[in-house]
């Protein structure tokens, strides 16, 4: 017989249903084609309640597909996957009722104001006209926008509306927000701010599911991440246990002239068990358990007639375990991730 149902009540007012000590957001199997085009292939997450899962890849990996799944928005080819104790596809209707999608892109009505569009998402939910009013000037002050309020979104900074958007996400209390690259176009000041309100909303009893290309953003916010490419998730753990997988300090050297990158790696190929990556006039290696690292690398260079502009050691960060996993670092993210 099996175990029945228990609701836990959020700070949020919003009770998540789902049998006891079972994740939020569960995944098994998950895989979804687009012609010939394997866009998931089996991919297998838990959410545990009240935690961020960062899904971290680059362009065309599957992030923005998993997320349309996760919303009802696309049938997936195989798998089982539920939310909030609701299958995705049995369930979708009453399903859509506790999730809030915020995409990559602001989808608000750009020619309402930042209230009116509010309103409009809450009367969508069925709310009445005054209580999807109380509730938008309720989110409209919690994400710093209320004297913006009567102001058409068109005049909505990129941070602004990308605020709002994610306030029309949370405009039915959801217990659970997918957040698709939230991030992307923002300047470095709406980043942080953002991020800022998506910790508050964890810290009320949220789940979220977070796509992102940005490493820092993956390293600050995820209590879990897990790394996908080519739609199959390769590496799944906390930030620190990532990290410690790909293991030993890594050397860095600024070269003075990018051209010389290639005789340098060659020159310093033999203090790492690994080849040396090259960029833009950067050269990356991992050494282990080495003392004198900095002199002998010094050494080697100065042997090979390379001009460095700097030179330093410093622990794995989440761009060497991408580049470990994957064999390339993560893309700018301004293009849109699926092409399907």
């Amino acid at each position: 017989m099996p175990s029945p149902a228990t609701t836990s009540e959020s700070a949020n007012g919003v009770g998540v249903t789902a049998p006891p000590g079972e994740p939020v957001i569960r995944i098994r199997g998950l895989s979804k084609s687009f012609g010939t085009v394997r866009a998931l292939d089996g991919v297998d997450l838990d959410v545990a309640p009240g935690t961020v899962l960062g899904l971290l890849g680059p362009n065309g990996a599957g992030k923005t597909t998993a997320i349309r799944v996760l919303a009802t928005l696309l049938a997936p080819d195989e798998g089982s996957i539920t939310v909030a104790g609701l299958d995705v596809i049995k369930d979708a209707k009453q399903l859509r009722s506790k999730i809030g999608l915020a995409g990559q892109y602001a989808a608000i009505d750009e020619n309402l104001t930042g209230l009116e569009n509010l309103v409009m998402v809450g009367r969508l939910y069925g709310a009445s006209r005054a209580a999807s009013k109380e509730r938008g000037r309720e989110l409209l002050t919690r994400f710093d926008l209320l004297d913006a309020a009567d102001r058409p979104a068109k005049t909505y900074s990129g941070g602004m509306r990308r605020r709002l958007d994610l306030a029309a996400a949370l405009v039915a209390k959801p217990p659970v927000v997918f957040l698709d690259e939230p991030t992307t176009g923002l300047d470095p000041r709406s980043r942080i701010a953002l991020w800022e309100t998506i910790e508050a909303l964890v810290a009320d009893g949220t789940t979220v599911l977070l796509t992102t290309q940005y490493l820092d953003e993956a390293d600050r916010l995820a209590d879990r991440i897990a790394v996908i490419d080519h739609g199959r998730v390769i590496a799944e753990g906390t930030s620190d246990e990532l990290k410690d997988r790909v293991g030993g300090e890594r050397l860095e050297v600024r070269l003075s002239d990018r051209a010389a990158a290639e005789v340098a790696a060659q020159a310093l190929a033999p203090m790492s068990d690994e080849a040396p990556y090259t960029e833009d006039g950067l050269v990356k290696l991992v050494v282990r358990g080495r003392s004198g690292t900095i002199v002998e690398a010094v050494r080697r260079l100065d042997e090979a007639s390379v001009g460095v502009e700097d030179l330093g050691l410093r622990r794995p960060t989440l761009d060497d375990v991408f580049l470990s996993l994957t064999g390339h670092v993560t893309e700018a993210a301004d293009e849109e991730e699926e092409t399907t």
